[in-house]
């Protein structure tokens, strides 16, 4: 859709080097915003200084993106469910559907969690599709910024 709005969520990942891998990502893949909930590290440290090992991994990209810092996902989550945001959580459960089969609409939010629990079982309540990335080998999982650049750019047709 040549409109589209689309948003990626970071939820509670407390690695810097993936929050800004991610970043990239999402400027590549032409995320419209990036909302940083829970614990999540953002570009700029608490004295509103440039965080140099974000940016380092992010090589800039935290300045083209757009973001926002948000403790309370779930608040953000009824924000974006009020302005018509289809939420898929890109996540593992029983109730997920192939990454390829996701359908958008005119606005997405894309929710990514944590590295070893990922993404909260009352967020995932909240999401209108859960998508997984079928796994063929020994590992459960990806990397979070990898899966991230997966199912945005696949989901996306980038």
């Amino acid at each position: 859709m040549k409109n589209q709005e689309n948003v990626l969520i970071i939820h509670n990942v407390r690695s810097v080097q993936n929050v800004g891998a991610m970043f990239r990502t999402a400027d590549a893949a032409g995320i419209n915003k990036i909302y940083l909930t829970g614990y999540t590290p953002a570009p700029l440290d608490r004295f509103g200084r440039k965080r140099g090992d974000l940016a380092k991994s992010a090589l800039g990209a935290e300045e083209f993106v757009s973001w926002v810092q948000k403790k309370n996902i779930s608040s953000l989550l009824s924000k974006l469910k009020k302005e018509s945001f289809l939420i898929i959580g890109i996540e593992q459960a029983k109730n997920s559907v192939d990454y390829k089969e996701v359908k958008l609409k005119e606005k997405n939010a894309f929710i990514v969690g944590a590295e070893v629990t990922g993404i909260p079982k009352n967020v995932l309540k909240k999401c209108d599709i859960i998508a997984e990335i079928p796994m063929r080998g020994k590992k459960e999982s990806l990397n979070v910024s990898v899966a991230c650049g997966v199912v945005l750019f696949q989901i996306l047709k980038i």
